[in-house]
C-alpha cells in the first residue's frame, strides 16, 4: 500500500511526525513500512517549461524545432517528439541539468541547428513508462518553476506492509486513524479545494431500483448484498487538475482523466473502489448484477485481454451482456473515455471469498480485487459515493440525475462486543480505567456505547467488522495503541498451569532433542503438493499447480536438499516433524498423522586433517531409524530390511520399520537414483520417514540397578543363516529363548563365501550371561547355549557352525 505522506499530513491534525519517525510508529503498530520513495528526489533541476513556438526541423523530416522560455530567457530546443505545440507547459531539462540514470544535459548542435536543453517524456523523468511523447501539463504556472512542486513531487511515498486481516488499512483514511494519538487524536478527510458539498438522496429497494430509463437489480444477494449507482450526465472527461493529479502521484498512482482519477482518489482515500460506466454504452440503461451464464465463457476486460469466465463468477452486466468483472475489472465495452458525457457511477459491495476465487481463477490482480477480497466498509459507502460524485462534478462539470439508486437486498449491522477491564488487566498485566480504555479505542473508529460493572459495550465499525469479532479483539487494539514497547519487562506474578503437555507433544520434543543431538537441523516445509504427492484436495488452494496437501513429509525435504544442492551446499543433515494427510472414504474427514522425516547426504563430520570424514553408511542409517522409532515406539519397534521396492527407496538398501503389532509405521534407506535432482559431485542421499504414534506408549519407569558383583560367562557362536533370514529375527530368537541369564546378544562378524553351503552366511555372535546372585558354573551356560542352538535350528533352520 503506497501513502503519501503529505496527504496524511492533512488527515490527521497536528501530526509532525517526519517521514522516517511515521515509519517507526507505524511498524511499533503492526504496519510495517517496506520503504520511503521521493518521486522528485532525481528531478529537482527540471522547471517548468512554455513552448512558445513549434515548428519543423529545416534539416530532419521526424524533428521539431521550438523556442522554449525556460525561466531563464528563450532559449531553442531541437524536440523529436510528434506531439509539442505551442502555447502549452511541458518539463524542462536545461543545460547542466541530471535527469534520472545520472544522464546530463549537455549543449548540442543536432542536424545544424542549436539545441539548448530538453524538453522530457515520462518515462526520461522516471514517472511512467510512456516514451512517445513529451509530457504536457496543465495548470497556472511560471516560466522556471521547480517541475518538483509543480506536480507535486515534494512528497514521500511510504510503501506500507498490510496483513491479510487489515483490509482497513488499504487507505489514507485507515493508516491516518493509526496516527491520530501522535496529532489532535482524530483523522479527518482532508478538504477538496471548491468542494460543492452535494448531498444526495437514495432511493432504496431490497431487489431492483430504476429511475427514468436506468434501472438497477441483484440477482445475486448471497454474493452482492449492497450495490448503489448514480448517474452524472453532462461530464466532460479531460485531464484532472494540479492538485489532483499530485495527491495521485504522492501515492504512487498515475492520473488518467478526471473521471477515473476521481474514483481513485476516493478508493485511496476510503478504501472504497468504485467504477464508472459510460452510461450510453449499457443496453437498456441497466445493470444487473448476476452469475455468469453458460453460454458467457470469454470477457475482453479493460487492458484488452480476453478473460476465461466460468458460471460461478459475478458479473456486471447490461441488458443483454456483461460489462465488468465484479470486484476485478471492467470491459472494454463500457469504458469512460473522450467521448464520453453521460456516466454512471458504481460503489458496491461484494462477498470476499467470491471476489478472492474469481481473481485467482483469473490469475490476476488488481487495485480493487486487492480491497474487496479484504474487505471493505460496508457502513462507508454512501460517504464515498457522495465523495466520488463531488469530485467529479468538480472536475468534470455536470450534474446528478435523479436519486442514488440503492439495492440492498441483505442490510448490514454492526456488531457489539462487551470487553471487560479485568480481563484487559489479566491478559496484558496491566490495570486500565475505562477512560484509558475509551482514549485508545474511540480514535480507532470503535464507539463505546455504555459501561456496567467494569464492562464496556463497544460497536465495532464496518471497516474493523472482518477483524474484530472477540473480545481478545478488542484487548489486542488496546495493547496496540497503548504501545507494545510501552509495557513493562520484568516478569509479574503468575500461577503454574497443572494441566500436563499433550503425550504427543512431549514424544515431538524428545526426538527433536535427540536429532538436533545427532547434529540435524530442524527444518519446515510448505504442506501444499502437486496431485502426485497428495490424496485431499484443499477447496481454496493458493496456487494451482499445488492444490493438495501431502501424504508424506519426505519429498518436500528433499526438495530442500535439491535448494542446498544447487548452493554448492554438500553436507546436509535435515529433519521435520508435521501432519500428513490422507482420504478416510466418502464423507468422512481426512485422517491426519504425524510423520518424522530425515534427509542425510555429505560427510558424517566437519573435514578435519585426523579424520578421512568418510559419508554415512547403510548401517548407520538403520541404526538411526532404530533410535527414531525405539523412542517413539518405546523400544517395541523393529527395523528389518525390505523385501521389495520400497517407493523413493532403492531396493537393496532399504527397510522397513514395524511397530509393535507389525504394522509397518516408516521406511528408512539409500534414496533411488533419479527421485533427487543432484550434481555429480554429489554423495548418496539417505531417508528416513516414520509415523509417530496416535496413542503415544507411556515410558518406561526409570528404575536403579547396581553395577554387578559377580563375573559374566561369554560364548562365540558361529551360525549359518539362509540368505533370506534377517539378523533380527536370529537376535530376536535368542533373546526370547536364553532366559533371565542371558545379559546382552550382539553380532561381531559376517562371512560369506567359500567354505560355505550354497544360500547361506555365517554370522557370529556373542553371548553373555551373569547372574546377580552368583558366579555362574559353564554347565549351566552350556545347557541354555545348547537349548538356544536346538530352537534356531527348528524355527529358523539356522545350523552351529561349530
Amino acid at each position: 500500500m503506497n501513502v503519501s505522506y503529505r496527504w496524511l499530513l492533512d488527515m490527521v491534525p497536528g501530526l509532525k511526525l517526519s517521514p522516517a519517525d511515521l515509519a517507526e510508529h507505524l511498524a511499533l503498530r503492526g504496519a510495517p513500512v517496506e520503504g520511503i520513495v521521493a518521486p522528485g528526489a532525481e528531478l529537482r533541476d527540471v522547471v517548468v517549461g512554455r513552448v512558445l513556438t513549434a515548428g519543423p526541423h529545416p534539416n530532419a523530416d521526424r524533428l521539431s524545432l521550438c523556442t522554449v522560455d525556460g525561466g531563464d530567457g528563450v532559449v531553442s530546443v531541437v524536440c523529436g517528439a510528434p506531439n509539442v505545440k505551442g502555447g502549452a507547459w511541458y518539463p524542462f531539462a536545461p543545460v547542466g541539468a541530471v535527469l534520472p540514470g545520472d544522464f546530463k544535459i549537455k549543449k548540442a548542435k543536432i542536424r545544424g541547428e542549436v539545441s539548448e536543453g530538453m524538453l522530457c517524456s515520462p518515462s526520461e523523468l522516471g514517472i511512467g513508462d510512456d516514451h512517445s511523447g513529451i509530457l504536457e501539463i496543465s495548470g497556472d504556472f511560471t516560466p522556471g518553476q521547480s517541475f518538483v512542486e509543480a506536480l507535486g513531487l515534494d512528497d514521500a511515498t511510504l510503501d506500507v506492509e498490510i496483513t491479510a486481516n487489515r483490509g482497513d488499512l488499504l487507505s489514507h483514511m485507515g493508516v491516518a486513524r493509526e496516527l491520530a494519538s501522535e496529532g489532535g487524536g482524530q483523522a479527518r478527510l482532508a478538504e477538496i479545494p471548491g468542494d460543492p458539498a452535494l448531498t444526495l438522496e437514495h432511493e432504496t429497494h431490497q431487489e431492483q431500483v430504476a429511475h427514468g430509463e436506468v434501472s438497477i437489480r441483484i440477482e445475486a444477494p448471497d454474493l452482492c448484498p449492497r450495490y448503489l449507482g448514480v448517474v452524472i450526465r453532462d461530464v466532460t472527461v479531460g485531464p484532472s487538475p494540479a492538485w489532483l493529479q499530485e495527491r495521485l502521484r504522492g501515492a504512487g498512482s498515475r492520473p488518467i482523466n478526471n473521471v477515473v482519477d476521481a474514483t481513485n482518489y476516493v478508493m485511496m482515500e476510503l478504501g472504497q473502489p468504485l467504477h464508472a460506466f459510460d452510461l450510453n454504452k449499457l443496453r437498456g440503461s441497466s445493470i444487473v448484477v448476476r452469475r455468469a451464464s453458460a453460454e458467457e465463457n470469454s470477457f475482453t476486460t479493460l487492458d484488452g485481454e480476453d478473460r476465461k469466465i466460468t458460471p460461478d463468477m459475478l458479473m456486471i452486466c447490461d441488458a443483454d451482456r456483461p460489462v465488468a468483472i465484479a470486484g476485478v475489472m471492467g470491459g472494454q465495452d463500457s469504458e469512460v473515455d473522450e467521448s464520453t458525457s453521460d456516466v454512471l457511477l458504481e460503489c458496491a459491495l461484494f462477498d470476499t471469498k467470491s471476489i478472492r476465487a474469481t481473481r485467482r481463477d483469473l490469475i490476476m490482480s488488481t487495485d480493487a480485487s486487492y480491497r474487496f477480497e479484504r474487505g471493505v466498509d460496508p457502513e462507508g459507502m454512501a460517504l464515498a459515493l457522495q465523495r466520488a460524485v463531488s469530485l467529479i462534478v468538480l472536475t468534470a462539470g455536470g450534474e446528478v440525475d435523479g436519486p442514488v439508486l440503492d439495492v440492498c437486498p441483505r442490510a448490514w449491522a454492526a456488531s457489539n462486543v462487551d470487553l471487560r477491564l479485568s480481563r484487559i488487566e489479566r491478559l496484558l498485566g496491566l490495570p486500565m480505567s475505562s477512560a484509558q480504555v475509551r482514549g485508545y479505542l474511540e480514535p480507532l473508529g470503535f464507539e463505546v456505547k455504555g459501561e456496567d460493572d467494569g464492562v464496556m459495550h463497544v460497536r465495532v465499525p464496518g471497516f474493523r467488522s472482518y477483524d474484530v469479532t472477540r473480545e481478545v479483539d478488542l484487548i489486542e487494539e488496546v495493547a496496540r495503541t497503548h504501545g507494545y514497547d510501552e509495557f513493562p519487562s520484568a516478569l509479574g506474578p503468575f500461577r503454574q498451569g497443572t494441566v500436563p503437555d499433550d503425550p504427543l507433544f512431549a514424544l515431538e520434543d524428545e526426538l527433536r532433542d535427540m536429532l538436533v543431538g545427532e547434529g540435524l537441523f530442524e527444518t519446515q516445509t510448505p504442506a501444499f503438493v502437486s496431485e502426485s504427492e497428495g490424496d485431499v484436495r484443499v477447496s481454496n488452494p493458493l496456487n494451482t499447480r499445488e492444490p493438495y496437501i501431502r501424504r508424506v513429509l519426505l519429498p518436500s525435504i528433499l526438495r530442500r536438499v535439491e535448494y542446498n544442492f544447487a548452493r554448492e551446499a554438500r553436507d546436509i543433515r535435515l529433519f521435520e516433524l508435521g501432519t500428513s494427510f490422507r482420504t478416510a472414504g466418502v464423507g468422512a474427514p481426512p485422517r491426519e498423522e504425524t510423520h518424522l522425516a530425515v534427509a542425510l547426504t555429505g560427510r558424517r563430520a566437519p573435514a578435519h586433517w585426523s579424520d578421512d570424514s568418510r559419508g554415512y553408511s547403510v548401517w548407520e542409517i538403520k541404526g538411526l531409524a532404530e533410535r527414531m522409532a525405539g523412542k517413539a515406539y518405546r523400544g517395541r519397534a523393529t527395523v528389518e530390511p525390505a523385501a521389495e521396492a520400497n517407493g523413493l527407496f532403492a531396493p537393496a538398501a532399504s527397510f522397513v520399520i514395524r511397530g509393535p503389532g507389525g504394522d509397518e509405521v516408516g521406511k528408512a534407506g539409500l534414496v533411488a537414483e533419479g527421485v533427487v535432482d543432484a550434481p555429480v559431485w554429489a554423495g548418496p542421499v539417505w531417508g528416513i520417514e516414520l509415523t509417530l504414534p496416535a496413542d503415544v506408549p507411556d515410558q518406561p519407569p526409570v528404575t536403579y540397578q547396581p553395577l554387578p558383583q559377580f563375573p559374566s560367562s561369554e560364548r562365540d557362536l558361529a551360525l549359518l543363516v539362509p540368505m533370506e533370514t534377517a539378523a533380527q529375527r536370529v537376535l530376536g530368537l535368542i533373546s526370547d529363548r536364553a532366559g533371565d541369564l542371558l545379559e546382552s546378544v550382539d553380532v561381531f562378524d559376517l562371512y560369506e563365501g567359500e567354505g560355505l553351503g550354497e544360500g547361506v552366511r555365517s554370522i557370529a555372535v556373542r553371548l553373555r550371561f551373569r547372574s546377580s546372585d552368583r558366579t555362574l558354573k559353564d554347565k549351566e551356560v552350556d545347557r541354555v547355549v545348547k537349548q538356544v542352538l536346538v530352537r534356531l535350528k527348528e524355527e529358523l533352520g539356522v545350523e552351529h557352525r561349530g
